[in-house]
C-alpha cells in the first residue's frame, strides 16, 4: 500500500459489521480503526473478548491496531494537524463519485451508523465526502460491503 489509511467506525450498531470491516482492513493494510459512539470493540467493558466481533473479523481483531475514543471530533482535528485528509464515506448532495478520489497525503476513511450514517457535525469536519453510486433500486449497500470497496480502492 502506497499511503497510510486509518477508518473511523462511529455508532455502528452491528457487531458482524464491526468484525467484517476489522478482517476487510487488515486485508487492505489500513493502519489502525477508531471506534466511537455505541460502536461496539472487540472486547468487551471487562477485558473479554467478543466472540460475536471475532466470528466475522476471523483474528483480524487481534491483527489490526484498534482504539476506543470518545471524541470522534477530536481525533479528526489531531488527524488533521498531523496532515491527514478526513474522508467521510456518505450519501450527501457534496459527495463526489469515489472513484474520482485522488489523495496522495494519509486518509481517515469514516463509515457511520448503519441506517442514519454519518452525523452532520461528523460530516462538516470531514475534508470532504465520497459515495458509492447506486445503479439498483436500493438506494445503498451494507456498511461493510461499502467499506471493502473502498478501502480496496485506494
Amino acid at each position: 500500500m502506497s499511503q497510510r489509511i486509518a477508518v473511523l467506525l462511529h455508532n455502528m450498531r452491528s457487531t458482524h459489521n464491526v468484525g467484517s470491516i476489522f478482517r476487510t482492513s487488515d486485508a487492505a493494510g489500513v493502519l489502525k480503526i477508531y471506534l466511537s459512539g455505541y460502536t461496539p470493540t472487540p472486547t468487551d467493558r471487562f477485558g473479554r473478548t467478543r466472540k460475536d466481533i471475532g466470528k466475522t473479523a476471523l483474528g483480524a481483531e487481534n491483527m489490526i491496531q484498534w482504539e476506543k475514543i470518545t471524541s470522534p471530533i477530536k481525533i479528526i482535528k489531531k488527524l488533521k494537524n498531523a496532515g491527514w485528509v478526513i474522508v467521510g464515506v456518505e450519501q450527501d448532495k457534496r459527495a463526489i463519485d469515489y472513484r474520482k478520489l485522488r489523495i496522495a497525503k494519509p486518509i481517515l476513511f469514516i463509515f457511520g451508523n448503519e441506517v442514519k450514517g454519518i452525523s452532520k457535525s461528523i460530516r462538516d469536519a470531514c475534508d470532504t465526502l465520497i459515495e458509492i453510486p447506486m445503479q439498483g433500486k436500493k438506494e445503498s449497500l451494507n456498511v461493510s460491503v461499502a467499506a471493502g470497496i473502498i478501502l480496496f480502492s485506494q
